[in-house]
């Protein structure tokens, strides 16, 4: 009597199972361990179980990839955002935005080294719609929405940026209060006829909250943007 040896079982495979969705999710965990250099589509296919190629027929390339990923943050950060019809409505929806990409990007680095590089990418065009479309709620006249959206997005991308950049920084080195009382301690000993500014707000950097200090910053453009209608 012959025995029939059990067909060899294959490794699983979740091709079939794949959609772009599930790609930029898994790419999203690999750029969060590991960065930008961890991001392959090698490292990408053995997280999700399954090969390059069938990656490929989703997304084209590691650009498209980071593109899409940076977009789907970004759709996270505006999926709760209110519509706006009073100055404000207005105004809390842009502080929203403004706070929703501060902790977007200080949880994912990436989104704000990305953005930059590529400005009509879908992310950056919603999120300057975003920010652009609610200046009418602030009566700010059509000729200077341009410029008052740009100085809001800039802002708010380069501050967010530049935490998060601090904050990878500081990870290798000394903590973050331990950073702020040197600084602080660097500032008290210039000379105070030379740095008298410098002098009067170091005890404010020793202290400071960073995301407060951003939305004070925030702030300060809508107050000007109001004061502007005003005048």
């Amino acid at each position: 009597m012959t025995c029939m040896t059990p067909p060899r079982q294959r490794s699983v495979r979740r091709a079939d199972a794949l959609s772009t969705d599930r790609i930029v999710e898994a790419a999203i965990e690999i750029l969060d361990a590991e960065g930008e250099r961890g991001l392959t589509f090698r490292a990408l296919a053995a997280r999700l179980s399954t090969g390059a190629g069938a990656i490929y027929h989703h997304v084209a390339s590691k650009e498209e990839l980071l593109t899409e990923a940076t977009t789907g943050v970004i759709e996270r950060v505006l999926a709760d955002v209110p519509d706006s019809a009073t100055p404000e409505e207005g105004a809390r929806a842009i502080t929203l935005i403004a706070l929703g990409m501060f902790d977007a990007i200080d949880e994912h680095p990436w989104v704000g080294a990305h953005l930059p590089v590529v400005p009509w990418q879908p992310g950056m065009v919603r999120l300057f719609e975003s920010i652009g479309g609610r200046l009418d709620s602030l009566g700010v006249p059509e000729s200077a929405q341009f410029n008052a959206a740009s100085a809001l997005l800039n802002y708010i991308l380069g501050v967010a940026a530049q935490n998060a950049a601090n904050a990878r920084t500081r990870v290798a080195g000394a903590g973050r209060e331990e950073f702020m009382a040197e600084t602080a301690d660097r500032w008290e000993q210039l000379s105070p006829a030379s740095y008298p500014f410098l002098h009067r707000v170091a005890r404010q950097l020793r202290h400071h909250d960073d995301r407060e200090q951003f939305l004070a910053g925030v702030d300060l453009v809508l107050a000007g943007l109001a004061a502007g209608q005003d005048g």
